[in-house]
């Protein structure tokens, strides 16, 4: 009985230690691997030949960590792309009209002329007034991407703040030859959501309209709280539409604007939990916002 005691206990022992040693394999496969990955830009994950739970599921566990640092590092080199990129478009929407106001400037001094100097002048107002609108565009950018909170304390109807953004819009769109059409559903489309963000939103996309309508807008609201803004776009492409809400993109090549009123819009529909997308068919740019 002794002899089948001492059996037993030698198997198990020769089974304990191999196990240990399929173990200690697979922790170097692991440690190896790991290694392979940090210091090469990769996508693959770490593999194990071993079948044993516990190796299986630390390799699982670090492969999930490996995505998220993949992630993490996909967003920091895209990130600085982005810098670098809005640094030089930056520069050159100031320095455009930096340039023009130094020039007129130099002229405004070279001339006794009433007339010419009054031309000069409403030239420089005209360009102090494009760095005013990009700085202050800039400014209300860094704002929002620096204060993450969101307090959604107002019940908002929503027909009342779209009927606000459009009347405070009108002047412009009037100057443009812009006669919107709007359909409201009647029942009062309820949130409980952030008045000023919501604004900024509808306000945001009305500017853009502004600039690029070709002299129609179509706006509609329904009862799911989704709301549609649509009017002609020649211009554009569906190549554009892909980067309609990226960060400083802009469609004109004489530009008044840092392109960031859509992207403005995009970060606060999600932060207020909706979001934003755009379509371009037929000529035709709709953007769709829910709320």
């Amino acid at each position: 009985m002794i002899y089948v005691i001492l059996a037993a206990v030698s198997v198990a022992l020769i089974l304990s230690l191999w196990k240990i040693v399929l173990m200690r394999k697979s922790a170097r496969d692991i440690e190896r691997q790991m290694q392979e990955k940090l210091n090469r830009d990769t996508n693959t994950i770490i593999t194990l030949d071993s079948s044993d739970s516990v190796m299986c599921d630390l390799a699982d566990s670090i492969n999930r960590e490996l995505c998220k640092l993949r992630e993490a590092y996909l967003r920091y080199h895209s990130g600085d792309r982005e810098v670098k990129e809005a640094v030089t478009n930056i520069s050159h929407d100031l320095r455009t009209p930096l340039t023009a106001i130094c020039g007129y400037l130099d002229l405004l001094h070279r001339t006794s002329d009433p007339e010419k100097q009054a031309e000069y002048l409403t030239i420089i107002e005209e360009r102090a007034e494009i760095m005013r609108q990009l700085t202050e565009e800039l400014f209300r950018y860094s704002v929002i991407l620096t204060n993450e909170t969101m307090p959604m304390e107002d019940e908002v109807i929503l027909q009342q703040v779209l009927e606000e953004s459009i009347a405070g819009a009108y002047p412009a769109l009037s100057e443009r030859g812009i006669e919107p059409k709007v359909e409201m559903t009647k029942p009062h489309v309820l949130r409980t959501t952030n008045r000023a963000a919501v604004s900024r939103i509808f306000n945001n996309l009305l500017n853009n309209a502004v600039k690029y309508s070709e002299g129609d807008l179509h706006i509609s609201l329904s009862e799911d709280g989704t709301v549609r803004f649509a009017n002609k776009a020649s211009a554009m492409s569906a190549d554009a539409v892909e980067h309609l809400f990226d960060r400083f993109f802009t469609r004109k090549a004489s530009r008044d604007s840092a392109g960031l009123g859509l992207s403005i819009a995009k970060t606060l529909a999600e932060r207020l939990g909706g979001n934003i997308t755009a379509e371009y068919r037929d000529g035709v740019l709709e953007i769709v916002v829910k709320l």
